[in-house]
C-alpha cells in the first residue's frame, strides 16, 4: 500500500499534490500539512501532530478519532510521527508533500529520514521532487533537455552508481559519504540513475520532471 504523508513547509501547487495523491491508500496530514491537504481538496484519513500549527476552528471539521494529539515538547517530529503512522498501518512506500524553505535545521531534519530503514521512497516540495533509490533500483526519469539533475549519496560509506543520459557519467565513481554530485545536465532529457550498491538521493525540478519511474531493479544503461 503506498501512503502519503503533507508536512508543512512550501508544498507543490494544488493540482501537483491531487496528482501525487492519488491512488495512496492511506494520506496523513502533519500539523499544518492539514491546510495543504485542503487547499488541494484532499481529506487526509488522519491527522497527528502537536498542533501548534493549525487553527483548533480548522480541527473541528474532523472527528476527533481521526486526529492524534502529542505533548510540544515530544522527542520526536510531527513528520516522524506521520511517516510511523503510514508504517504501522502498512504503507511500503511512503511519499511526503511539503516541506520546503524555512528553517535550515527543519529541511536537514528531513533530509535525515531518509538515511533510515524504513524511509521514505520521495519527497515534494515546492519546487524540487527528491527520490530515494537503494540497489538494486533504477529511477528512470524523462525531463525537459538540459534539465539540471543532482545526486547524493545516502548513508552508505562506500556506494556505486551508474547513470545513462547524463553530462557526467556516475559510473565507476566511489560514492564515499559527504561526496555529491550536484547541477548534472539531462542532455536530451531521457536518463536514467541505477543504484549498484547503497542508496542514493536523485534530485530534479518538478518545473522540469514529464515522468520519473522507479524499477525494482537494475536494467541495462
Amino acid at each position: 500500500m503506498r501512503g502519503i504523508a503533507f508536512i508543512g513547509g512550501e508544498s507543490p501547487a494544488p493540482d501537483i499534490c491531487r496528482s501525487a495523491a492519488s491512488g495512496a491508500g492511506l494520506i496523513v496530514a502533519a500539523d499544518a500539512g492539514l491546510i495543504t491537504a485542503e487547499q488541494a481538496g484532499i481529506t487526509p484519513d488522519w491527522i497527528v501532530g502537536d498542533m501548534d500549527s493549525v487553527d483548533e476552528s480548522r480541527l473541528a471539521g474532523y472527528g476527533s478519532e481521526r486526529i492524534i494529539r502529542y505533548r510540544a515538547d515530544k522527542d520526536c517530529t510531527d513528520t516522524e510521527l506521520a511517516l510511523r503512522l503510514l508504517w504501522d498501518k502498512g504503507c511500503v512506500h511512503t511519499a511526503l508533500i511539503g516541506g520546503g524553505g524555512g528553517r535550515i535545521d527543519h529541511l536537514l531534519a528531513i533530509r535525515a529520514l531518509f538515511e533510515r530503514r524504513p524511509s521514505p521512497d520521495r519527497w515534494i516540495t515546492g519546487r524540487e521532487i527528491l527520490y530515494r533509490i537503494q540497489s538494486p533500483e533504477t529511477l528512470e526519469l524523462r525531463l525537459k533537455p538540459k534539465s539540471l539533475v543532482s545526486v547524493f549519496p545516502c548513508a552508505e560509506t562506500h556506494g556505486r552508481a551508474r547513470s545513462r543520459g547524463l553530462q557526467w557519467t556516475l559510473d565507476a565513481l566511489e560514492w564515499k559519504k559527504g561526496f555529491f554530485g550536484i547541477s548534472n545536465v539531462a542532455v536530451n532529457g531521457n536518463c536514467a540513475v541505477s543504484a549498484e550498491k547503497g542508496a542514493f538521493l536523485v534530485i530534479a525540478a518538478i518545473a522540469d520532471t514529464v515522468e520519473a519511474a522507479k524499477t525494482a531493479e537494475q536494467v541495462p544503461l
